[in-house]
């Protein structure tokens, strides 16, 4: 049985504590009674916990670390001061020698173009991180920030990337972000200056700084008699030898900062969770404490922003490239260690993750080793954009179909069941089958649920458009021969019984639903199933969602929620009829077999095959099914003409957390619109040649 330690009064706290030390060593009880500080304690029994964590750290002082995981609200400066103050007052209370903090604690990451429109808040920041220096007393404080740049007569950027060494109640040092990243979700170079110089600068720096004033001083600082070499997030992403050469930026701060023979690497991060990226960033860190023979302390920020969801995750590794110490996944923590005494636990990663750190890059079906990071990545990203916008409620459409599935699952856990209406809104095509299925998994999720035909909507407005279509006739003459407005009624209608919710009930927003297979070939419906405040599922391709299904139905608490028949049946949007088979079209039927069109975007995103790279090799559907060259060359078209078309779509795209290693989100890929006539399948250089003299002709 848990205890609530919350709810016991001072006497009965005490014989509690005095529980956990007598039925553990020194090092356990220190991560025991840790854990118990992270809860919301009376203040007397906080006082209690800190003296007995305070004997218990003595003998691991000198060196002494506190890593705070914590999750920020963006541009929330009050909100962020309160979380750096709680953790420094508790690292001097315990007496610790240092305590770091996430790359732009203070601000959030990523902030984007709000400081640039509204510079006042960098001016907040910058108050906010005078007077919290004030509180170091007895313990040093990393603390990220935004650190404005005169701007009168300089070139570049006006802000820096910063962190402040708060030490002896002021601002002693300034380490500044040298690397900015500019891919995937990052676009730090949009407002932010490189440093000129790497480590760190004295505090009277703060807000007059550039390349004419750099000071002579330690790249280090020193902190209870030892040299911490400081890096900001990127800063640590440049190894030569651990990229193979391959590397974006001429300089590698780390490899700077080695020439002082630092005692402990420090890097402050916000680096966001991806596919795969676990494996990358466990050997790296490994691979730059043991070339060094320096222990790294790597401290990451944890929480969603928009789109970007960051696992937390901070770590320790040794002197020997091991891993002393990790901090919870997806859960704010106080991580005490001393990577020069062995003092560290390694919390477990989310199951699975271990498996990949050694994995090859090659397309799989086998999921299940990123299936609990996917879904914990989902739903850190529905908590926190709900709860930092103020939402609380969720309306969906439930359609008996795996995407709205896996999406009302997600949604019961992340909010709560009583917070999420699941919809039914069957037209004339939807299958008896679809209700039943729909009505089911919301019984079993424990959400709202009713009925709503949307029958009589769709006659209705069909019928005015068709009024209208006779008078636009009378001017145009380009009428499609088939049409799919229909269809497209259908699913706008569903949208809006969805969005009159919305509008009618408190804090409630609506749910797009469509996921990444579909998204990419534009199978969706602007206004319709696309239209949302949220779309949870839009980076996770179908196969991996058939997956996901399964790994929830075997995972929850609440065990096979999600009807068998619903993971059975074939997707389709129930729209239309097949002709050939006077049955609801199904979606592969219009599209290609899922598992082949997965690979296809897997191959596109994270090896950048071209069109004659994916015919002259073989898929892991071919390896199953006999395949003409005729019929993969009529998927390949139709992937490039579909996508090509669906450009527009992904633009109004609404936020969705980034999932896999390479997205469509907007926040993670960028391609201009009006790119639809790329040329997928190039040229050869004697069809160029023809082309040009052609050209000249003309």
């Amino acid at each position: 049985m848990m205890i609530k330690y919350e709810k016991l009064n001072a006497e009965e706290f005490k014989t509690e504590i005095k529980n956990i030390l007598s039925k553990n060593d020194n090092k356990e009880s220190i991560y025991k009674l840790s854990e118990i500080y992270d809860k919301n304690l009376p203040k007397e029994s906080n006082i209690i916990l800190e003296k007995e964590l305070k004997i218990l750290l003595e003998p691991y002082k000198k060196g002494s670390i506190g890593v705070a995981q914590i999750n920020p609200i963006a541009g929330d400066i009050e909100y962020n001061s309160q979380k750096v103050v709680k953790y420094i007052q508790h690292a001097q209370n315990i007496g610790l020698d240092l305590v770091v903090f996430p790359e732009l604690t203070l601000m959030g990451y990523p902030i984007e173009d709000t400081i640039d429109r509204h510079p006042i808040i960098v001016e907040e920041n910058v108050k906010w991180l005078k007077e919290i220096a004030k509180i170091t007393t007895k313990t040093t404080a990393l603390v990220g920030f935004v650190e404005p740049r005169k701007y009168n007569h300089l070139t570049g950027k006006k802000y820096y990337n910063s962190v402040a060494i708060l030490q002896n109640g002021k601002i002693e040092g300034i380490v500044r972000k040298s690397l900015l990243p500019t891919y995937s979700e990052f676009n730090d170079y949009r407002y932010i200056e490189p440093s000129p110089v790497i480590g760190n600068q004295p505090g009277n720096t703060l807000g007059d700084f550039d390349s004419e004033k750099i000071q002579k001083c330690p790249m280090t600082n020193l902190i209870n008699g030892l040299k911490y070499g400081i890096s900001i997030c990127e800063d640590c992403w440049n190894n030569k030898e651990f990229f193979n050469d391959t590397t974006l930026y001429s300089i590698d701060p780390i490899d700077e900062l080695s020439k002082e023979n630092p005692d402990v690497f420090v890097n402050c991060s916000a680096s966001p969770t991806r596919a795969k990226k676990e494996q990358l960033k466990h050997n790296m860190l490994s691979f730059i404490s043991k070339k060094y023979s320096t222990p790294i302390v790597y401290v990451n920020q944890v929480g969603a922003i928009d789109n970007s969801s960051f696992d937390g995750s901070s770590r320790v590794f040794d002197k020997n490239g091991k891993l002393l110490a990790r901090a919870k996944s997806f859960k704010e923590q106080f991580l005490i260690v001393n990577p020069h005494m062995e003092l560290g636990k390694i919390y477990p990663l989310t199951k699975g993750l271990e498996k990949t750190l050694t994995e090859a890059k090659v397309y799989t079906l086998e999921y299940e080793p990123d299936l609990e990071r996917t879904y914990k990545t989902i739903i850190q990203g529905i908590k926190d954009y709900f709860k930092k916008t103020g939402f609380q409620r969720a309306v969906l459409g439930l359609s008996g179909g795996l995407d709205s599935t896996v999406c009302a699952v997600l949604l019961a856990d992340a909010l709560g069941p009583e917070n999420v209406f699941g919809i039914s809104m069957p037209s004339k095509i939807t299958s008896s089958e679809s209700k039943s299925d729909a009505r089911e998994l919301a019984q079993n999720l424990g959400i709202n649920f009713t009925e709503a035909s949307i029958k009589e909507m769709v006659d209705t407005t069909n019928s005015c458009l068709q009024n209208l279509f006779k008078t636009v006739e009378q001017k145009w003459d380009c009428k499609y021969s088939q049409s799919f407005t229909m269809d497209n009624i259908q699913a706008r209608s569903r949208a809006m019984f969805l969005w009159g919710i919305s509008n009618e009930f408190a804090k409630c927003l609506p749910i797009a639903t469509s996921d990444k297979s579909e998204l990419y070939m534009g199978y969706a419906t602007i206004n319709g199933d696309m239209s949302g405040g949220f779309a949870p599922i839009a980076d996770v391709p179908k196969t991996k969602l058939f997956a996901l299904a399964h790994w929830l139905n075997k995972n929850r608490e609440v065990k096979n929620a999600i009807p068998e028949a619903i993971i059975l049946k074939k997707p389709g949007a129930e729209l239309a009829i097949n002709p050939k088979t006077g049955k609801p079209l199904i979606a592969e039927d219009a599209l290609m077999p899922y598992e082949f069109l997965d690979e296809i975007i897997w191959r596109v995103e994270n090896k950048k095959e071209h069109y004659y790279d994916m015919l002259n090799s073989e898929f892991l559907y071919e390896s199953k099914h006999n395949v003409s060259k005729e019929q993969k060359i009529q998927w390949l078209d139709k992937f490039y003409r579909r996508m090509s078309s669906a450009l527009y779509k992904w633009s109004i795209l609404p936020p969705s957390v980034i999932v896999d290693s390479r997205s469509i989100n907007k926040y993670d890929y960028k391609q201009p619109i009006t790119s639809s006539r790329i040329n997928y399948k190039g040229l050869d250089e004697s069809i160029i040649e023809e082309k040009i003299k052609n050209f000249i002709d003309v």
